[in-house]
């Protein structure tokens, strides 16, 4: 565990073909089952402090207590998961950490050196930001807000990992507005 963050909460995978990545997840490594978002609605999206639109499909599992984000993006919106794929990689793009105290770990964080370079909101209380890899080249920290509906859906997904029997693979979404 992380002294500065905590567990590693989920771990994120940027992938060319969301459809083939959920298909291979499920069907060779048995983690499932996988709810798909074809448009993750993200708002006060900044990247390097300028204002895009993007358009990333995202599916999120568990497998165990971990969660696996499987995100393909649509668009050319600048972001660091273009930034990854630009750079011929594909596959573990970050590892996220989930928090409660989203504004006074993210004042620490900042007075620590990182650097944030991405980040929007996801519902109500789903405040994201991703930081410079300068002090850590390759994979990307993720700091993430969980105390609103976000995090209640990150509880449904856990909870369906470990009762799924591998039936209905791909599921859509619970509506965050109705958590």
């Amino acid at each position: 565990m992380s002294r500065f963050f905590g567990e590693i909460c989920q771990l994120g995978y940027v992938v060319h073909d969301i459809d083939e990545a959920m298909k291979y997840w499920s069907e060779q490594l048995g983690v499932g089952p996988w709810f798909y978002n074809p448009k993750v609605p993200i708002k006060n999206y900044l990247y390097k402090g300028e204002s895009y639109s993007p358009h990333n499909s995202v599916a999120l599992a568990n497998s165990g207590g971990v969660q696996v984000e499987l995100i393909q993006t649509r668009n050319d919106v600048p972001s660091m998961y273009k930034d990854f794929l630009q750079s011929g990689n594909t596959g573990l793009q970050h590892v996220a950490y989930w928090t409660n105290n989203y504004d006074e770990d993210l004042k620490r964080l900042v007075s620590q050196g990182f650097k944030p370079v991405m980040q929007g909101e996801v519902g109500e209380k789903g405040r994201f930001v991703y930081f410079d890899t300068e002090y850590h080249p390759g994979t990307v920290i993720e700091l993430s807000e969980v105390t609103g509906p976000k995090g209640r859906m990150f509880e449904l997904i856990r909870e369906a990992s470990d009762q799924w029997d591998g039936s209905n693979p791909v599921r859509p979404f619970p509506d965050l507005a109705s958590l």
